[in-house]
């Protein structure tokens, strides 16, 4: 039996990073991996150390363009013809895709040549790519219980949880001490690219308005967009409150660590990384992702105790304000909610999923 397993991967942290966990987990057990990904990916051997890496023709068919959708079909064709040609060279023992149109022509090409596969689903809302594999492969790896589009076949999920980086892991075990009365109180923000803009609007304004008692006693951590930058730090000067803002962190879980209360979107990554280090947080979901799959992310999260959710539309400086005076007024809710983001978080999700994996060639 082959011993090596591709992964077809690219795009965004969310399906990245649980690829990377597995491919670190296969490797550990002394599997090969080889990552199979779009040309945005030609550098992804800092990101997959010791993986082969493949770039495979990979299009984004989501356009309303005829021409467009002519060219991606094109460019698709060429990718299952361009995989199968590489699945034919090494033969794996399976393959696995993280969703995202990257990862299209690799699927397809390994159900025609009829190679074990399954995908991994980062979101309680399946990606449209991964809704259409999911007829195609022999099981569906989920981080969460589906919300809506949940595969026909029942008995094809497989409840794994959501893999993480391993700066992550190495935070699990770092306990979370809610502050007394007089101590710091230090507060992570943070939102993707598309989403930062509005926790930049908002948050910086309701902390501002928060009691003096409080204020003195804050220690926040902001990620924001550069052209962000001035008016955010402006706001927390004018209100006296000690801040560091930068557009960027390459540390945020260990920063995520110190946080006693993590204001952020509810995208996948985020919350799994939430659920292992166990942290509190007010979730925002980005109201324009694909599918509004933030909102059924948040949703877990918020019915499990370990979270609170707010609508984007719905909240206002002042609002937030009084929910954050509340909040940090009895830090024995942070307390209940980490507890509840700890019980939720699966540190063994990589190792779930490489024996999901490992597994397929029994599998029908």
């Amino acid at each position: 039996m082959s011993n090596l397993f591709v992964l077809a991967a690219g795009g965004s942290g969310g399906h990245l990073f649980p690829a990377q966990a597995l491919a670190t987990e296969l490797m550990r057990r002394g599997r090969s991996v080889v990552v199979m990904t779009d040309a945005r990916g030609h550098n992804f051997g800092k990101a997959f150390p010791g993986a082969e890496i493949k770039v495979i023709p990979a299009a984004n068919f989501s356009t309303r363009s005829p021409i467009k959708l002519i060219g991606a079909a094109w460019t698709i064709g060429r990718g299952i013809l361009a995989a199968r040609a590489e699945l034919r060279r090494l033969r794996p023992r399976a393959v696995v895709g993280f969703g995202g149109y990257s990862s299209l022509p690799v699927m397809i090409a390994a159900k025609q040549a009829r190679i074990p596969s399954a995908v991994h689903e980062q979101n309680s809302v399946p990606g449209r790519v991964n809704r259409f594999l999911s007829r195609r492969v022999a099981r569906v790896a989920a981080s969460f219980p589906f919300a809506r589009f949940a595969p026909e076949n029942p008995e094809k999920i497989v409840f794994t949880g959501l893999p993480v980086r391993a700066e992550v892991m190495a935070l699990r075990d770092m306990p979370f001490v809610a502050p007394g009365l007089n101590d710091p109180i230090n507060i992570l923000i943070f939102g993707g690219s598309q989403g930062a803009r509005a926790l930049s609007e908002v948050v910086p304004r309701a902390l501002a308005r928060l009691p003096v008692d409080i204020k003195t006693r804050l220690h926040v951590t902001q990620q924001a967009r550069v052209e962000d930058l001035d008016e955010v730090k402006g706001i927390y000067r004018e209100a006296n409150i000690k801040a560091e803002v930068e557009t960027f962190y390459t540390d945020l879980p260990r920063r995520m660590a110190a946080a006693h209360l993590v204001v952020a979107r509810s995208g996948a990554s985020t919350l799994g990384e939430l659920t292992v280090i166990g942290r509190p947080s007010i979730l925002v979901p980005y109201p324009f992702a694909m599918d509004d799959h933030q909102t059924a992310n948040a949703d877990v999260l918020e019915k499990a105790g370990a979270a609170w959710v707010f609508k984007q539309n719905a909240l206002d400086p002042e609002k937030l304000s009084s929910i954050l005076d509340d909040i940090l007024l009895h830090p024995e809710q942070l307390t209940k909610r980490a507890a509840a983001a700890k019980a939720m978080g699966r540190p063994d999700a990589a190792a779930r999923l490489a024996d999901v994996v490992e597994n397929l060639g029994g599998a029908s």
